[in-house]
């Protein structure tokens, strides 16, 4: 691993993970290439971004989930071979509903050099602190769907509160929200903002 990088459960204490791209339960079906382990990694400057974050989040009583930190590059040209196959069906109720599975790059869904291969970007969550229960937010990770934008219609106050809670607690802690996927969130002053890392999570 690159010096600069970290396993984030071991520098945030209390953090929440599940890291979907090694396991089955992602657009894809199957564990993602370069994610051997269930693990988040991601700078040292992430960290100590989310660990304000994870303490700005506990005073509204809410703890922090994250999805996905840092990706190999390779995922990202395994997410584009898999783009281009034949539709099976797994997947696409849950994930890409309205769409084709080869729309994704062009609609911003999934992007051929992703922020998350620079390390300082995160896909994250709210939950509960007093029950453990995911805060519901209004679709869940990777829902390729305009409901998945910031400001979408056609969710209930409640998930629309929640977004909006997530939202000022990371922009308060030094990142910028992604407008299409309101669970994506770069870090303003990443460390290595032109570089897309392709060591495995091992």
């Amino acid at each position: 691993m690159h010096q600069d990088f970290v396993f984030v459960d071991e520098v945030v204490p209390g953090i929440r993970w599940d890291a979907k791209y090694a396991t089955w339960d992602n657009f894809t079906g199957k564990p993602v290439d370069g994610y051997l382990v269930n693990r988040i990694v991601g700078t040292r400057a992430l960290c100590a971004a989310l660990d304000e974050a994870r303490e700005k989040a506990e005073s509204l009583g809410f703890g922090l989930l994250l999805w996905d930190g840092y990706r190999p590059q390779r995922a990202v040209d395994c997410f584009l071979r898999w783009s281009t196959q034949p539709e099976d069906g797994r997947t696409k109720s849950r994930h890409y509903p309205n769409i084709d599975r080869s729309e994704m790059f062009e609609k911003g869904y999934v992007a051929a050099k992703s922020g998350h291969s620079r390390g300082s970007t995160v896909d994250v969550t709210l939950y509960y602190l007093a029950t453990g229960e995911l805060a519901p937010m209004g679709g869940g990770h990777d829902l390729m769907d305009p409901v998945s934008h910031h400001g979408a219609t056609g969710i209930t106050p409640v998930e629309a509160r929640n977004r909006e809670n997530l939202c000022a607690v990371m922009e308060a802690c030094g990142f910028n929200r992604y407008d299409r996927e309101w669970w994506h969130y770069t870090l303003n002053d990443e460390p290595h903002p032109d570089t897309y890392f392709d060591f495995p999570i091992a």
